[in-house]
């Protein structure tokens, strides 16, 4: 099983009055991490897939020890807990090498933009998607 790894930035900008990053920032880092793991598929080779658009249905977070803002980036592990016929599971650890931060899970629905309504997973998505699942999540705290 294989996980995306996205190296994600801090921000001033994403720091409290405690100097942890704020916990609604980090529903953009899993936006950030997601987008670069789902359109890995679509661009440059021509493909339609997962470019028509998706739709978060569903978040889970469970915040595992504060984060203090630095200079250096944080890791994104994203990888895919089920398939279904038109949606998807990705599950997320935001970490450094020793500890974990947030462990969460969103529900993706595939959406087409054209008829404003959701859509089901393609044959090529669900190949690309089956390369990246697992079940379980890391035990790394």
């Amino acid at each position: 099983m294989a996980r995306h790894i996205y190296s994600c930035p801090l921000r001033w900008s994403d720091m409290d009055a405690f100097g942890h990053v704020n916990n609604v920032v980090f529903l953009r880092y899993l936006e950030e991490a997601r987008i670069d793991f789902m359109f890995r598929l679509a661009p440059g080779d021509g493909s339609p897939s997962f470019s028509g658009g998706s739709v978060v249905a569903r978040h889970e977070i469970d915040y595992v020890r504060p984060l203090v803002h630095r200079h250096e980036p944080v890791t994104i592990e994203s990888w895919v807990t089920k398939i279904g016929a038109a949606s998807l599971t990705i599950a997320y650890e935001i970490k450094d090498p020793d500890v974990t931060y947030v462990r969460a899970s969103t529900v993706v629905v595939p959406f087409d933009l054209e008829a404003q309504r959701p859509r089901r997973i393609s044959a090529e998505e669900r190949s690309f998607l089956e390369e990246y699942v697992d079940d379980g999540m890391s035990s790394a705290a």
